[in-house]
């Protein structure tokens, strides 16, 4: 089953080693920037230090990372945090172990000649979504937090030709990804105006998780904490040494555009990281509660989901190495 429904993306290294346990990553996408700390991880040998052969897959759509990982078909996925709490509302065994990135990774995107200055401003004017639900809560969210009324945006569905269709004139924003869609009209020469979700009324929600099963989790809790941990070791790097794990990341799949790929890296960066509302800085991979249930909340409100999600519920922080889980 798992074979028949991903494309290889990468892996690290010869199974030929008896002594490491063999277990499988199904990543959200395609390889990109926001799995560098994987990438490093993987050259650095931190998944072999710690007795796991992992082979790393990307899924032929980004709902069949959450099947497949609910399935038991493999140990590990990567998805956006609300798909996550939304399998769960819905009974799906999975859970999250650790956050990739901190914030949201999704919003409105316009081109900069528009003069937008905030989403009220897009009333009147023609904004193209994805066709998922989520699109649909990002853009009444912003549009109503701005002060506007979301009822006098028109919507259309692009699908996934958002910057296209910018492009070409026919929207005048669209749902999208900054940190990827907004980065690659920008180093294509297209200035952007990015409103973030969570700078406009919606949560603060981790933008990417690391997920398992209940069930992997008792059964073969070292597996699940030699993960966590190879990991966040590969992200602390990246954090420190950005470049090297760029390098790295291309090595490993050369079909990315160098240019973009860095730009991008560079603009994940900061979501990586995070603080608490006192100020101080959350340790990375650390999942927050009240930010759980600010999504959860916020889902709710929006149709989402039909039941709340609780923080302890939706996941764990005691698989992270101990000075991440304070």
């Amino acid at each position: 089953m798992l074979v028949a429904a991903v494309g290889v993306a990468g892996c690290g290294g010869s199974s030929s080693q008896p002594h490491l346990t063999q277990a499988t990553l199904i990543l959200d996408f395609t390889p990109n920037a926001v799995h560098a700390g994987i990438y490093r991880a993987l050259a650095a040998g931190y998944y072999r230090d710690e007795g796991i052969e992992l082979r790393v897959v990307s899924p032929t759509a980004t709902t069949d990372t959450l099947k497949l990982i609910d399935a038991g078909s493999a140990q590990f996925g990567l998805a956006d945090g609300s798909d996550v709490a939304n399998l769960i509302a819905n009974g799906g065994e999975a859970r999250a172990v650790m956050a990739i990135a901190q914030r949201p990774l999704g919003g409105l995107i316009a081109l900069a000649s528009e003069h937008l200055q905030t989403p009220a401003d897009l009333q009147g004017k023609t904004v193209g979504i994805t066709g998922v639900p989520s699109d649909h809560a990002v853009l009444d969210t912003e549009v109503a937090h701005a002060g506007g009324e979301p009822g006098k945006v028109h919507v259309v569905n692009v699908g996934l030709n958002g910057p296209q269709a910018l492009l070409a004139g026919k929207i005048a924003a669209f749902t999208g990804f900054i940190p990827d869609e907004g980065v690659g009209l920008k180093a294509s020469g297209h200035p952007i105006t990015a409103f973030p979700l969570d700078s406009y009324g919606g949560p603060a929600y981790p933008g990417l998780v690391a997920f398992t099963t209940r069930k992997e989790m008792s059964s073969d809790p070292r597996l699940v904490r030699g993960f966590v941990a190879a990991t966040v070791h590969g992200y602390e790097d990246t954090l420190a040494d950005p470049q090297r794990s760029l390098r790295e990341l291309l090595r490993a799949n050369p079909t990315l555009q160098p240019g973009l790929t860095r730009a991008s890296l560079y603009a994940y960066l900061p979501l990586f990281q995070a603080r608490t509302a006192s100020g101080r800085k959350v340790p990375f991979g650390r999942l927050q509660p009240r930010n759980i249930r600010a999504l959860s909340r916020w889902m709710l409100k929006n149709g989402l989901i039909s039941k709340r999600v609780s923080a302890a519920r939706y996941g764990t922080n005691r698989f992270l190495p101990a000075r991440s889980r304070v």
